[in-house]
């Protein structure tokens, strides 16, 4: 069976996720590398991926018109942008009114000196 490492691309659709895997081939004539992608639609029960992380996919039987590939595994993890927001969030707000107050009477008091 082949297996392939590529990265997350799409993870809009349930339980599919689609990898694109780029390899390298010397052109013919010229003796040159360049970089080829192709794109593989490919299931993923058992995972909870996101765009952008690597991982490693097998041949299977075809479990649809265009999928044929399982995720058997996740090497890389990419940082999901709603969590790095929501920490973003939670350290710009206040957790309470109280606390606005607080900072807001901090700043009008004057310092005697």
């Amino acid at each position: 069976m082949r297996t392939k490492i590529g990265i997350v691309t799409s993870a809009k659709m349930q339980k599919t996720v689609v990898v694109t895997v780029h390899r390298s081939v010397m052109h013919a004539m010229y003796d040159k590398r360049f970089r080829v992608s192709k794109k593989f639609m490919a299931d993923s029960t058992g995972f909870d991926l996101g765009v952008g992380d690597e991982v490693v996919i097998t041949e299977c039987r075809p479990l649809s018109k265009n999928k044929c590939f399982r995720v058997t595994e996740l090497l890389k993890a990419a940082p999901r942008l709603a969590d790095v927001k929501m920490e973003e969030i939670e350290l710009q707000t206040k957790r309470d009114h109280r606390d606005t107050l607080a900072v807001k009477t901090k700043k009008q008091v004057p310092a005697k000196s």
